[in-house]
């Protein structure tokens, strides 16, 4: 005989109903966000399509303006013209040495600067957190700065395109807050253990803190990469100059002078297209390694932002 509880209708399961309905306004919310964002896309990838079709269009379809998103009367000889020019490549060179080296030098200076810092038993913390945050709203200014340089003789050297920008106190921040969200057991067990302040740094907190670090050192890196600025300002010497003060050059440069002195005219190609070529070269390095560091991104700045 079955039981009352399997016959009694109140206590047989009920089927589900979808309590969640998305009303009108919602929907029309989704799609708005949908198609900005696709607009916004579309918007920023359309100038590197156009680059692409200048660069590998011809010189008569480039003069003439009918070089939109397609290339026209294809051709390849830009790129083997940009490839095989030695101020390019050297800029390149010189580019590579400065994100590479400067990127390295500023990771450790923001570290060492960041961990003592994320400390509240350090004596003078606050002091010394209010004097970081006054250089970030007042500078010595850059003629001041650039007499510097030269007393250190650092002018037309490779040194002065990174020294001035060692540290970014809005990035030594972001660690600093990241290191304070790090539980403070671990450091405690392993000062029981005997681990001295460095260790407890190298071999506990950098490891755990893998995401901000890399997501700072891309900001380092692609600030160090897209800069010009100094090389302006401080380089005279041609082999030191790095690509976006070549890129700078080459884009203030006129058509007919660039012309005369630089392309064959047996090349077939146009000013805008070395151009348009040489930026799109210069990217690639950027491009190259972002994906691999995209997904240290989010979580890295979001954590060290914000402080729990």
């Amino acid at each position: 005989m079955q039981s009352s509880a399997t016959i009694n209708p109140v206590n047989r399961p009920k089927k589900r109903r979808n309590s969640i309905h998305t009303s009108l306004s919602e929907r029309l919310f989704v799609a708005f966000n949908y198609i900005f964002f696709t607009l916004m896309a579309i918007t920023t990838i359309f100038p590197f399509i156009n680059l692409i079709a200048k660069s590998m269009s011809s010189e008569a379809a480039v003069i003439s303006g009918q070089v939109n998103l397609i290339p026209i009367d294809l051709q390849f000889g830009t790129y083997k013209y940009v490839i095989s020019n030695s101020l390019f490549l050297n800029s390149i060179k010189v580019s590579l040495l400065v994100a590479i080296t400067g990127t390295l030098l500023a990771m450790i200076m923001t570290t060492l600067a960041a961990y003592p810092l994320s400390k509240p038993r350090l004596r003078g913390r606050s002091f010394f957190i209010l004097m970081y945050i006054f250089t970030m709203l007042f500078s010595g200014g850059l003629i001041p700065t650039y007499l510097l340089m030269q007393n250190l003789n650092l002018l037309n050297t490779l040194p002065v395109l990174f020294l001035p920008s060692m540290i970014s106190v809005y990035n030594m921040l972001i660690i600093k807050n990241f290191f304070e969200g790090l539980p403070d057991s671990l450091e405690e067990s392993a000062k029981i253990d005997g681990a001295s302040n460095l260790t407890i740094l190298y071999r506990i907190t950098l490891p755990l803190s893998m995401p901000v670090l890399a997501t700072i050192a891309l900001f380092y890196a692609v600030a160090f990469w897209n800069d010009y600025f100094n090389a302006l300002v401080y380089i005279n010497t041609p082999e030191l100059k790095p690509m976006q003060l070549y890129l700078k050059e080459l884009f203030v440069t006129s058509s007919d002078a660039f012309l005369k002195d630089n392309i064959d005219a047996a090349m077939n190609v146009s000013p805008q297209s070395i151009q348009a070529a040489s930026i799109m070269l210069g990217t690639l390095p950027i491009l190259i390694v972002y994906p691999f560091l995209q997904k240290y991104f989010v979580k890295g700045v979001l954590v060290g932002s914000v402080k729990e």
